[in-house]
């Protein structure tokens, strides 16, 4: 069947078309929800527990347009970089997106590395898997304390704690991506002489690939999570740091700020992860191709 430029712009049309739609829908509920807010807020105890989208609003545009801010990158006594910034949230703001990515890039290569082994090796996995298993059923927060007295309360003790987060759950994902190739790939592999990294980058990464992605926008999730209870838990800086300052003071207002501040970096980074997707699964059909 032969598609001529008028079909594919009638359906680049439709897209669109179908794509306005939904975001108008999407903002539409948006505006009605924080009108409900705003009019529910009127009640002084409401307000008291759930803030005000007005003050929320004002607390977010003080945070990126008053005062300043100072980042200092020091080892001992001895400062070795130091920044300066037009506004008091970005020093923040910076210290946990920097332990929020150090651990998803930690996290996730580890989880990879392992799952790959360990789903190559069904022996090595049997061996492993009551500690593996232990290891995954025990509440990562009761390690923080642990993390702190290792690391200190810097950015390393949040990392560790993040990473605990995010490894587990790309290893189990990539484990179950390589125990699903079908073992007569293997075979016919192994019959024309595949070494070990030709069956990894042939067969068991592109197999395992979509499985990581899926994993991967969880991960992002809980890499913020890590971080953000590792500062909640200790530190000077970091938007969890802000939180609990809030949350000292009963502010209900910033406490709601510092989350939508975190939700708008968590949705950011997983567009990103989703465009990488797309990119590197570009051999996948779309659901509607298979129709």
């Amino acid at each position: 069947m032969k598609y001529s430029p008028a079909t594919n712009n009638s359906n680049s049309e439709d897209n669109m078309h179908k794509y306005g739609s939904t975001m108008g829908w999407q903002l539409a509920i948006l505006a009605l929800l924080l009108l409900l807010w705003q009019l529910a807020s009127r009640d002084a105890q409401v307000a008291f527990f759930f803030g005000e989208p007005s003050q929320v609003m004002g607390c977010l545009l003080r945070w990126f347009t008053q005062g300043s801010g100072k980042l200092e990158i020091s080892w001992g006594d001895n400062v070795h970089w130091q920044w300066h910034f037009p506004a008091e949230i970005y020093p923040h703001l910076l210290i946990t997106l920097s332990e929020t990515l150090l651990a998803f890039i930690i996290g996730t290569l580890a989880g990879l590395v392992l799952g790959l082994w360990l789903g190559m090796s069904p022996l090595l996995a049997r061996v492993l898997r009551p500690f593996i298993n232990a290891a995954n059923v025990l509440p990562r927060v009761v390690l923080a304390p642990i993390f702190s007295m290792w690391f200190g309360l810097g950015m390393g003790s949040k990392v560790a704690l993040a990473v605990t987060l995010v490894f587990f759950t790309v290893f189990f994902n990539v484990y179950q991506g390589v125990r699903e190739v079908n073992p007569a790939w293997v075979n016919n592999l192994n019959m024309l002489g595949a070494n070990s990294w030709q069956r990894i980058k042939t067969l068991y990464l592109p197999s395992a690939l979509s499985w990581v992605f899926c994993s991967l926008h969880n991960a992002i999730g809980l890499a913020f999570i890590g971080a953000v209870v590792g500062e909640y838990l200790g530190s000077a800086r970091g938007i969890g740091y802000l939180i609990l300052q809030a949350e000292g003071s009963f502010d209900i207002n910033t406490i709601f700020a510092g989350i939508i501040v975190l939700t708008l970096c968590a949705l950011l980074l997983d567009s990103l992860v989703t465009r990488l997707e797309r990119k590197l699964l570009k051999w996948q059909p779309d659901s509607g191709q298979l129709r």
